[in-house]
């Protein structure tokens, strides 16, 4: 027997692991938590909404490295600068295949925030709010779900791969993104297992109802656990679906696979390219690795040729398909590196200034945002504020980003945290 008064104050996360216990104990899947996530699912199609691809360098991408070189000054170092298709407008020498888009994208040079720290520097790029104690604050996939919906009925609406990505926070387990740990093995355990029988897999579900309907009524009126019923439902229905295919990497030919570069961003790029071509409405793809404290240069050796082949890729593909122009490609991180070399030819932490990248979804491209100093040090004109750009997002892909909601103790918050979009990249 279920204990109600213990069940019913679980914060979110217990809740939604007690939801996969229960389904994996007596169905025998794990398919629960995305379940849980696609109760609500419509009858949208994908290309009706902007869809939003954000690919998180964490660690803090170096800026003069890449998006924001300092030809000809001492803080340069070994990295060389390229031309970009776009007259004056020049990137790090490992951005080549994105320095032939460069007219689709809207590079911001004059990204700014306070904190220094990974973590809070984290949450206040996916939540718009910094870290406190008292409030967990919904990142933007699980703001975007809940302002505008989902699109397809039998896929989640948003998929985080690759790490841990932003979290529902107040909004609750239902508007949490599903998590894909590694992108070749896709979506595990959501298929019925091959031991269990299509009859004894139905009678597990009439014992599991048998069990918990004495608890289903006592907390029929908890909106936590009003949808416990339709958890089975849909990851029956999850297992089932022909839309899972869209999880495998394998129906890819090995040259595609290859283009986008055979590493954890390039495949993840590639996984959310299928996912938002059937219907995902946010995919987050997550890159570590940017910390760059010692060899820098060694390192963007690697990492900077990752990122440029696996968006040049995925830019190609979505323009070829006319994707792009619903489609939100976003490169971000939460602070940029200090532009002087240290003692161990790395650079350190610097949240003064850093750059970001938007292109698609009727983002003005061609054009740099922002302007820092000779240095990379500071920034000089046109500084763009967290709330800024993710209001700029939210304004890209349509979305009420001064719209209020209440959390659970009654406060009101918006996507942005009052931020300004900049009119010059969205209009």
């Amino acid at each position: 027997m279920f204990d109600k008064s213990s069940t019913l104050k679980m914060n979110e996360v217990d809740r939604r692991r007690f939801m996969g216990h229960v389904a994996s104990s007596l169905l025998g899947v794990t398919a629960a938590p995305l379940a849980a996530d696609a109760l609500d699912a419509g009858d949208r199609v994908a290309g009706s909404k902007k869809q939003v691809i954000y690919l998180f360098m964490t660690g803090a991408m170096s800026h003069v490295d890449t998006f924001d070189p300092k030809p000809g000054s001492k803080v340069q170092g070994d990295t060389k600068v390229i031309n970009t298709r776009t007259p004056g407008i020049k990137f790090g020498e490992h951005m080549q295949k994105l320095a032939g888009f460069s007219n689709d994208l809207a590079v911001l040079r004059g990204m700014s925030q306070e904190t220094g720290a990974h973590g809070p520097g984290q949450y206040l790029m996916r939540t718009s709010y910094k870290e406190i104690a008292t409030t967990s604050h919904p990142g933007l996939a699980s703001w975007v779900q809940r302002l505008d919906g989902r699109i397809s009925r039998q896929l989640p609406a948003s998929v985080t791969i690759g790490g841990k990505g932003g979290s529902p926070g107040y909004l609750g387990a239902k508007f949490a993104p599903v998590p894909i740990g590694d992108p070749n093995r896709g979506l595990q355990n959501v298929k019925m297992p091959s031991y269990l029988k299509e009859p004894h897999f139905n009678r597990r579900l009439s014992l599991s109802a048998t069990f918990d309907k004495n608890f289903r009524s006592q907390a029929k009126n908890n909106q936590h656990v009003n949808g416990y019923d339709d958890l089975y439902n849909e990851a029956v229905g999850l297992m089932k679906s022909e839309g899972l295919n869209a999880f495998d990497l394998n129906q890819e030919e090995d040259s595609v696979r290859d283009k986008y570069g055979r590493n954890r961003l390039g495949q993840g790029c590639l996984l959310a390219r299928r996912l938002i071509e059937s219907g995902v409405r946010f995919v987050e793809v997550i890159s570590g690795g940017w910390d760059m404290h010692r060899g820098v240069f060694d390192s963007m050796a690697t990492k900077g040729p990752e990122l440029d082949s696996a968006v040049g890729a995925l830019l190609q593909d979505l323009k070829q398909s006319g994707m792009l122009k619903n489609t939100l490609v976003v490169i971000g991180t939460e602070f940029g590196r200090k532009p002087n070399i240290n003692v161990n030819v790395g650079r350190d932490h610097h949240p003064a200034a850093f750059s970001t990248v938007l292109a698609g979804a009727g983002v003005k491209g061609g054009q740099v945002y922002g302007q820092t100093d000779g240095d990379a040090f500071y920034v000089e004109d046109q500084s763009v504020s967290v709330q800024d750009f993710n209001a700029t997002i939210a304004k890209a892909i349509d979305l009420p980003f001064e719209e209020e909601i209440f959390s659970p103790t009654g406060r009101p918050f918006n996507i942005s945290n009052g931020g300004t979009p900049i009119k010059e990249i969205v209009g």
